[in-house]
């Protein structure tokens, strides 16, 4: 789903627009199956008891109130939350009651790295590190892709149309 255009600033252009790695939602997806798994076993240890009606209505609603806390809540934070790089700026957007977000101009970073471990790369997920003017160094985790988000960026940084810096002149000549 592309940002929308009508937030964006006269002459900027999205570059990227992602959402958090999938390896956030891996944990609740294991958290469903087991729950619909356990749910179906107790299920159906009970079905030959007399009460079973009201163990299939409790075991239903265990099942629903741990589904909606750790598998909902997990996929809605996942779906509303959006790393969006335009030509003029890093835009971080999330929350859904709440809604939080960050806009970082590109004149003000000063720096860009990425951090991924091992199974970040075996993923293909990582932590998108900005520096900025601002005090501490701004750290986005779960970036699919972060080794491309991290050239894109440094490319949107160093890719200034104003700039006049030509090869073989210092920055201080112009």
């Amino acid at each position: 789903m592309a940002y929308p255009d009508d937030l964006l600033g006269q002459d900027e252009h999205v570059v990227i627009h992602k959402h958090p790695h999938w390896k956030m939602l891996f944990w609740p997806i294991v958290t469903f199956l087991v729950t619909i798994g356990a749910g179906a076993y107790l299920a159906a240890l009970v079905s030959s008891q007399d009460w079973h009606l009201y163990a299939w209505i409790a075991i239903g609603v265990v099942a629903l109130i741990v589904i909606i806390w750790v598998v909902l809540g997990p996929l809605i934070r996942w779906r509303t939350t959006h790393f969006v790089l335009t030509t003029h700026r890093v835009m971080v957007r999330e929350g859904v009651l709440t809604r939080t977000g960050i806009d970082i101009p590109m004149s003000r970073i000063n720096s860009v790295q990425f951090r991924h471990g091992l199974f970040d790369r075996l993923v293909g997920a990582g932590t998108l590190i900005v520096e900025s003017a601002s005090d501490e160094p701004l750290e986005f985790d779960d970036i699919p892709n972060v080794e491309r988000v991290h050239s894109l960026l440094y490319r949107e940084i160093n890719d200034d149309p104003d700039d006049d810096f030509h090869p073989g002149h210092s920055r201080s000549e112009r």
